[in-house]
């Protein structure tokens, strides 16, 4: 079965990609935060019957009603195997039909909240993932995990670490679900703020790798994209998240999403900034960009997301890349690395140095660097140190580098680019 030009596979990837972190966040609000895992196992299952079903009967009208209701029967019929039912919950099976994007009358209804509690459930469930008693490199695997469906491969790659800590990671985090019970609600107005920070932290990883995807097959994943600046006009609509740094994170999404029709040739292949078509940047997402960086001007706060916001800004602004005022960025990406210390902020703020005074300037920044474990193997690393010694003339490093880069790098449009530049040391 094809549907405009695609495979019953991959509308069911679309799907599920489109609606998991929808499906587990309603569920668990229904069920129980403490019964996450099994809601997880639910929606898994709704997929797999979805690769079986949809081939052979079609795509159905509404694909998001009819995965809710395949994976709230999923998990009804694993409560009461397991006889963890409990008897508030109606446990009526929905019927095959229905017309309304979830076919139960409790999740059409609206609810009343009050001011602690947010309207939207995977809102809801970023805090609930903030929580303070998971360690907080837990608290952003479970929250890409569960609210964005996540492979343990992509949480890897994203994160900087292995597959293997991904699962510990995990398994702590599911434990501390799990001892929140079913009394267990919403957090409280004072851990709204407290959880915060990480709750812009996920916000911020959602849209990084919508960005910059680390799916072999797509680079870019606007649905991501497009669901953190959802999350993040939550955040700022709330009266107890609204904060500067919140706002700072939305100007960098609408300033980075205003580039999306440039970065990719007719063919798919990756285009840098340098060889990007100006007219084809977005003037009103800049300009979106623009006014939610200016409103996070107010108050005594400066955070990394105003340092990355008005990075991209001047980015925006230049009329050419040769006319970007480059000592600015790199004064910025300075801030940038006092304010949230990191390896990678010196690799910006090299990249902005080469552009400015020369590529040995940008390779004296990361000569004195020792990378940390983490960041062993990393591909950007090296393709920044390659192509930084190939400006400088210093073919064989340059090759060395580049060589190590293009076996890491995760996607075929950026593996394309790095070919490129070696054939540039021959």
């Amino acid at each position: 079965m094809k549907e405009g030009g695609a495979t019953a596979p991959a509308l069911v990837e679309h799907s599920f990609r489109h609606e998991y972190g929808r499906l587990v966040s309603r569920l668990s609000r229904a069920f129980g935060f403490y019964r996450t895992e099994l809601v997880e196992d639910a929606v898994q299952g709704s997929l797999m019957a979805a690769l079986r079903a949809w081939p052979k009967s079609g795509l159905p009208e509404q694909p998001a009603a009819w995965l809710y209701r395949v994976a709230k029967n999923n998990l009804i019929d694993e409560l009461r195997r397991s006889e963890q039912r409990n008897e508030s919950i109606d446990t009526q099976r929905d019927g095959e039909s229905g017309g309304d994007e979830f076919a139960d009358s409790s999740v059409e209804q609206e609810e009343a909240y009050f001011e602690a509690e947010f309207a939207d459930d995977e809102l809801r469930m970023l805090f609930v993932c903030a929580d303070e008693a998971i360690p907080v490199e837990s608290q952003l695997v479970l929250a890409l995990k569960i609210l964005c469906g996540f492979s343990t491969r992509e949480i890897a790659l994203r994160l900087l670490t292995s597959e293997e800590n991904v699962q510990k990671r995990l398994a702590r985090g599911r434990a501390r679900l799990r001892q929140l019970g079913p009394s267990f609600e919403t957090p409280s107005l004072p851990s709204l703020q407290t959880r915060r920070e990480t709750v812009l932290r996920i916000v911020y990883l959602l849209f990084n790798e919508g960005y910059s995807s680390t799916l072999p097959d797509r680079l870019i994943r606007r649905e991501l994209c497009d669901e953190a600046v959802r999350l993040g006009h939550l955040l700022a609509a709330h009266s107890r998240c609204s904060c500067p740094e919140g706002d700072a994170l939305l100007a960098l999404m609408y300033l980075h999403a205003a580039r999306f029709d440039a970065r990719l040739d007719g063919n798919g292949g990756l285009l840098l900034l340098e060889e990007q078509d100006r007219s084809k940047w977005d003037r009103q997402l800049i300009q979106r960009g623009v006014a939610w960086l200016q409103r996070s001007g107010r108050g005594e706060v400066f955070s990394r997301y105003h340092a990355e916001a008005a990075v991209a800004v001047e980015h925006c602004i230049a009329p050419s890349y040769a006319e970007t005022n480059w000592r600015e960025i790199v004064d910025l990406y300075e801030t940038l690395e006092r304010l949230a210390p990191s390896p990678l902020h010196a690799l910006n703020r090299a990249i902005a140095l080469a552009e400015w005074q020369g590529p040995e300037a940008g390779l004296a920044v990361l000569r004195v660097i020792k990378p940390p474990s983490w960041l062993s193997g990393y591909y950007l690393w090296d393709a920044t140190l390659g192509e930084l010694e190939r400006r400088a003339g210093n073919m064989e490093p340059a090759r060395r580098y580049l060589q190590r880069a293009l076996e890491a790098a995760p996607h075929p449009a950026e593996k394309g680019l790095l070919q490129r530049r070696l054939a540039a040391c021959q």
